[in-house]
């Protein structure tokens, strides 16, 4: 079996999974405490929205014209 320590590649590859994981880790808790720190800005305004519902029975004209 071949020593570790001449194995350059295998340490390299994890050097840059031990890096990439302290990046996500890193912007993780910056994005958190940023979100915390701002207001929350509502980007559009609601307004109340008007629903119709109308009921057909399956013995109405409407349905039966239709069908």
């Amino acid at each position: 079996m071949s020593d570790w320590t001449s194995l350059w590649y295998v340490w390299l590859i994890l050097l840059m999974v031990f890096l990439l994981l302290l990046c996500g880790v890193s912007a993780s808790c910056v994005k958190f405490c940023c979100r915390k720190k701002r207001l929350p800005v509502e980007t559009f305004p609601r307004h109340p929205c008007d629903l119709a519902v109308i009921g057909i029975d399956s013995d109405s004209t409407a349905h039966s014209t239709v069908t």
